[in-house]
């Protein structure tokens, strides 16, 4: 799993049928300290995130399990919303 920050929705009203339904949202990855990482990616929501929450999402082969049709062309999945993080950085 990795974290990700909500900063967007995606409308597409031409899309895969078995994406239909499936609310998209634009995530941008990010590290423990907040960290922007990588680019932003488009995930399929599957828990009901918003613009401005931080999530965790998961990709590949693990994303497609996430959705209600397995057979669905996802590569990524928003998975759960981050409530809090606690974390000690260790080591010099």
């Amino acid at each position: 799993m990795q974290m990700g920050l909500v900063v967007g929705r995606v409308t597409a009203t031409r899309k895969d049928e078995k994406l239909i339904g499936s609310k998209l949202l634009i995530t941008q990855p990010i590290g423990t300290n907040d960290t922007l990482k990588h680019l932003p990616i488009i995930a399929v929501d599957t828990v009901g995130a918003g613009v401005g929450e931080k999530v965790l999402y998961v990709t590949g082969s693990m994303a497609s399990r996430a959705a209600a049709d397995k057979d669905a062309p996802i590569d990524a999945a928003i998975v759960g919303i981050i409530d809090s993080l606690d974390w000690e950085r260790s080591g010099g």
